[in-house]
């Protein structure tokens, strides 16, 4: 399978608020920062990005905001990360009307990888020296390409 990437978007967020020890737990508290959009290695665009991470009581689970601060076109994305298992340092992204992501935790980086109309998407949270980095990358799949 090949796939053409398209966009890269970077984010790198200032923490505001962050304590505990596993990664969700890590990255709780408000962090802000610019999401840099990318296309053939160049910059297109950039939004301002505010993302809420809060623990939700007695269950392994995290609130996870993230609000795009765009003048045309803002949006927020409202979801809930789950831990499906431990042993495996598996996460599941529940982004509501039954829509669920797997999620790996490999170190301190939160990887997944789906696809929605047609357009395979990668991302990833990873934590380096008190920040956390978020990042997307997308493209079409090409079939029968060789």
């Amino acid at each position: 399978m090949k796939f053409h990437i398209c966009i890269l978007l970077f984010v790198s967020l200032c923490v505001l608020n962050t304590n505990a020890q596993s990664f969700p737990d890590k990255c709780a508290g408000k962090w802000s920062g610019m999401m840099y959009m990318y296309k053939h290695g160049a910059i297109r665009d950039s939004v301002k990005v505010v993302l809420n991470i809060t623990k939700i009581k007695d269950v392994p689970a995290w609130n996870w905001k993230t609000e795009y601060l765009s003048d045309k076109m803002p949006m927020t994305k409202d979801y809930i990360l789950r831990l499906k298992d431990a042993s495996k340092q598996w996460y599941i992204t529940d982004e509501g009307g039954g829509v669920e992501l797997n999620d790996y935790l490999f170190g301190n980086k939160l990887y997944t990888v789906f696809e929605t109309e047609g357009v395979m998407l990668t991302s990833s949270y990873e934590l380096i020296n008190g920040k956390l980095i978020f990042e997307v990358s997308s493209g079409k799949r090409i079939v029968g390409a060789k």
